[in-house]
C-alpha cells in the first residue's frame, strides 16, 4: 500500500522529524523539530509544504511551543506565531483554530498532553481524508473515454503534501491500486519547482509519468494529451474561486478552451466558507531570489544555487493565484464530490 510505505511526518521522544522537501528530488533527509521557533521555520522555509501537511505541522508546532510553559501566554503567543508563518493555505488558520477551541479551556497543566494528542488527531484524520479524497476521485479517471487514461497535475499534490495518500494524487494512488492504466503529465511548476517532486513520488512508486515544462501544458491540452487536469488546493472560498500554487488558473484557462474537464481535489478543511470568493484570498509574495536563482545539487552530489538573472534585475513572484470557479469542472473531497456552488451543502455534511 502506497500510503503505509511513505512518511512525511513522524513523532521522536517527544519532537518531531519531518522530511526536509527542500533537498527533494535529490536527497531524503529527515529534520528534527524540538521548538516553536524550528516548526515555524519548517512552514516558512516550505521544508514541509502542501495544504494539508502545513496544517498538522502547525498543531504540532503548538505541542512543541508549550513544552517550555502551557500558560495562556504561551499558548497565544504560539498560536499567533504560526499563523503568521504563511498565509494563504487555510488549513493552517483551521488546524490552529481546531488547537486552540482544545487547549483554550483546559487548565495549563493538562494542555501539554493535550496538545500531543490532538496533533495526531489531526494527523490521522488528515490521512484518512486524503484516503477518501482518492476513493471518490477514481471514479473520474474510470470515467475517462480511453486507457490509459492521461492525467495532467501542477505543483505537488501527493503524499508530500500530506500525511498519506495526497490530495490531487490520491485518485492517480487509488488508481493504481485498482489496476487502472494511466499516465501523468508533471508541469515542473516553477519557481519552486515542485512538479519535480511529483516526479519523483510517481517514480517511487512505479506510475509512468512525464515532466514537462509549465508552458508546454497549453499544447499538450490542445493536442489532445490530457483527458482531464487535476490539482490541489491551498483555499477553496464559498463561490468554489480556488487558490493554488502560481501557474494553475493558465491551465484552467487552457482546459477550458479545449474542452478538458478541470478538477480540484482538496480536504474539506480546504474549504474557507467566510471567505465569499478569490478576491478576499491572500495571496503570498515570496522573496525575488526564487526567480533570480535556481537551486539544486552540482556534479559532486553538493547543493548549490545558479543566477539565472542580476541580482537588480525586478522581480515579482506571487506563490498563487486564483482560479475562478467558473473554470472548474468540480471539487473532489473526503466527502465525495459537487460542482462548485454546491460547496457549502458538502463541506457542510458528513464524511
Amino acid at each position: 500500500m502506497i500510503a503505509e510505505r511513505l512518511c512525511t511526518l513522524r513523532e521522536e521522544d517527544g519532537a518531531v522529524a519531518v522530511l526536509d522537501q527542500t533537498q527533494l528530488p535529490h536527497r531524503h533527509a529527515m529534520r528534527h523539530l524540538a521548538s516553536l521557533a524550528d516548526a515555524v521555520h519548517a512552514i516558512r522555509a516550505m521544508l514541509v509544504r502542501g495544504a494539508p501537511l502545513i496544517g498538522v505541522t502547525a498543531a504540532y508546532g503548538v505541542a512543541l511551543a508549550l513544552k517550555e510553559g502551557a500558560g495562556d501566554e504561551a499558548l497565544a503567543r504560539a498560536l499567533e506565531t504560526l499563523a503568521a508563518a504563511r498565509p494563504t493555505a487555510v488549513n493552517l488558520g483551521w488546524a490552529l483554530a481546531r488547537m486552540r477551541g482544545r487547549l483554550a479551556l483546559l487548565p495549563p497543566a493538562r494542555r501539554r498532553e493535550a496538545a500531543w494528542a490532538e496533533a495526531r488527531a489531526i494527523a490521522t484524520e488528515d490521512a484518512e481524508a486524503n484516503r477518501r479524497i482518492g476513493a471518490h476521485g477514481l471514479a473520474l479517471l474510470e470515467a475517462a473515454p480511453r486507457r490509459p487514461v492521461n492525467v495532467m497535475t501542477h505543483c505537488n499534490a501527493g503524499w508530500l503534501a500530506t500525511t498519506a495518500w495526497g490530495t490531487a494524487l490520491a485518485p492517480v494512488y487509488a488508481a493504481r491500486e485498482a489496476g487502472l492504466p494511466l499516465h501523468v503529465w508533471v508541469s515542473e511548476t516553477r519557481p519552486r519547482n515542485q512538479g519535480l517532486l511529483t516526479a519523483w513520488e510517481l517514480r517511487e512508486a512505479g506510475i509512468p509519468h512525464t515532466l514537462i515544462a509549465d508552458n508546454a501544458a497549453g499544447h499538450l491540452l490542445r493536442q489532445g494529451l490530457a483527458d482531464l487536469v487535476i490539482v490541489g488546493a491551498d483555499r477553496i472560498a464559498a463561490n468554489g474561486d480556488t487558490a493554488n500554487k502560481v501557474g494553475t488558473v493558465l491551465k484552467a484557462l487552457a482546459a477550458a478552451d479545449c474542452g478538458v474537464p478541470f478538477h480540484v481535489a482538496a480536504p474539506c478543511s480546504s474549504i474557507d466558507l467566510a471567505c465569499a470568493d478569490g478576491a478576499a484570498i491572500p495571496i503570498e509574495e515570496r522573496g525575488g531570489d526564487e526567480v533570480r536563482r535556481v537551486a539544486g545539487f552540482d556534479r559532486h552530489g553538493a547543493p548549490a544555487t545558479l543566477a539565472i538573472a542580476a541580482e537588480t534585475t525586478p522581480v515579482a513572484n506571487p506563490a498563487f493565484d486564483i482560479t475562478p470557479a467558473r473554470l472548474v469542472t468540480g471539487v473532489v473531497t473526503e466527502r465525495g464530490r459537487c460542482a462548485p456552488d454546491g460547496l457549502r451543502a458538502l463541506a457542510g455534511g458528513s464524511p
